[in-house]
């Protein structure tokens, strides 16, 4: 195929993509890409199986160039990222791909082990591209499950996933992945089974989602809900507390039951079932997204970056505002997870205790971070490259920044936050006090990645 094909292709991946805005907390959060800067370059790459990605190099590559970055997401479109942009203007070079579905698969919420073939794809690319020395991993938000779980494996052998206490043991096809040379957690949340035992709201049914319970309500008034900001009793707290812990549980014993069933020949298919869960989405409901007491600060001082780049260590509040205006529990799209038997064992189910809980600050108890391999914390723990974990103190998922920090193993272990950025890296200008206040959150956030990425040592 010849260079201008090739061109006219990459330019036409470009524009579909740049076409959808996808929202995040913020209107200056949707993923819609700026004209790129005339210093990078981009090439369309087919890294297989339907996964598409392109290439963002520095039209005159310097020494940091060397260092490729490999961003990628469970579940979304990562083309046009931010990482792809900001990073490649600083001087590296990036790869943003999308993950695909395979073929037989019947559901865009999926298992594991198919995106981090996916991954594979996409280091071995990085690593024949001349010039390139070091890769490191890119983990934003569901991103970071799959960054975790694919350097832990990688670094390992399957064997860190095949043992019998994991709930769903790894395939075997997952053996020899190449490992990167770092990871990056850009605002990742705990790992997708955390997100869905904390997005899960037990005054939903299982299979009805039009049947609530008002005591377990967390959009009752009577229970403190209120549109501006909720103030939850601790009693309602732990009430709701325990009645996640008991759907989420029953769910776990309902897909093993089922998966048992499968195994047997006994199923309603030969190979996997459909597995529907409504008011399990984590996008619309979470207590500590609506109260903003829980989840509110850091249990030790750490490293806040303010918009000018300096750093000070301090106990980090969240400056995030409440992100529920409404119930949004009986609406199909909105309200359930859509997965598979095996999709939900492999990439959503951990074990939880009787006395999982949280309250004002970002300590979390109850969980067996080990009992799954898509737990981020649980794979940190076995994680020996480079290591950063970003927090955007206004984003709701700030308070796992803490946590993952707490269980890497790395040597070079760094945990910063980003003061007044969003999920999606922009500045939330609603949780200023004055306008300006937080500055730029997205050059806030990659200058200081840039910093990390090219301290002498390191990765140069």
């Amino acid at each position: 195929m010849s260079s201008k094909i090739l061109a006219l292709a990459a330019m036409a991946a470009m524009s579909v993509v740049c076409g959808t805005a996808i929202a995040q907390n913020e209107g200056q959060d949707m993923r819609v890409a700026p004209p790129l800067d005339p210093s990078i370059k981009t090439t369309f790459v087919h890294l297989g199986n339907g996964v598409p990605g392109v290439l963002y190099e520095p039209v005159n590559p310097g020494p940091k160039a060397q260092i490729a970055v490999f961003a990628m997401h469970s579940a979304n479109d990562f083309l046009t990222h931010s990482a792809c942009t900001e990073l490649s203007k600083r001087g590296y070079r990036v790869l943003c791909a999308n993950d695909s579905n395979d073929k037989n698969q019947l559901f865009n919420d999926g298992i594991l082990d198919t995106v981090l073939l996916q991954a594979k794809a996409g280091i071995n690319y990085l690593r024949k591209v001349p010039g390139v020395k070091k890769v490191v991993l890119w983990g934003h938000s569901g991103g970071g499950t799959v960054m975790a779980a694919y350097q832990n494996i990688a670094e390992n052998g399957v064997k860190i996933c095949q043992d019998d206490h994991k709930l769903y043991k790894c395939p075997n096809t997952l053996a020899n992945l190449p490992p990167a040379d770092g990871v990056i957690m850009g605002d990742s949340n705990w790992g997708l089974p955390l997100i869905t035992l904390l997005g899960m709201n037990p005054a939903v049914g299982m299979d009805n989602a039009m049947k609530i319970d008002p005591e377990l309500d967390m959009f009752n008034p009577k229970n403190g809900f209120d549109p501006a900001g909720a103030h939850y009793s601790a009693e309602f707290v732990k009430k709701f507390e325990a009645g996640q812990v008991k759907k989420y549980n029953a769910m776990v014993k309902l897909a093993l039951e089922r998966k048992a069933l499968i195994d047997a020949g006994k199923g309603n298919y030969a190979d996997d079932e459909p597995f529907f869960i409504a008011g399990a989405n984590f996008n619309t409901h979470t207590l500590f997204g609506q109260d903003m007491s829980l989840m509110s600060h850091t249990v030790k001082p750490q490293q806040l970056v303010h918009p000018d780049g300096s750093i000070t260590t301090e106990i980090v509040h969240t400056v995030r505002q409440p992100e529920f205006k409404d119930d949004r529990n009986q609406h199909l799209y909105r309200s359930i997870l859509k997965t598979t038997v095996k999709g939900f064992l492999s990439t959503y189910a951990t074990r939880v205790t009787d006395d999982f809980g949280y309250g004002e600050d970002d300590t979390l108890k109850g969980i067996d971070w080990t009992s799954s391999w898509s737990n981020i914390e649980g794979n940190a723990e076995t994680i020996t490259v480079p290591f950063l974990t970003i927090g955007m103190t206004g984003s709701y998922e700030h308070s796992m920044a803490e946590t993952l920090y707490n269980h890497v193993k790395s040597a070079d272990n760094t945990l910063v936050f980003i003061e007044g950025a969003t999920h999606g890296y922009g500045t939330c200008t609603r949780c200023e006090k004055t306008k300006g206040q937080f500055g730029d959150g997205i050059k806030t956030t990659y200058d200081y990645a840039d910093k990390w990425l090219s301290k002498p040592g390191r990765f140069m």
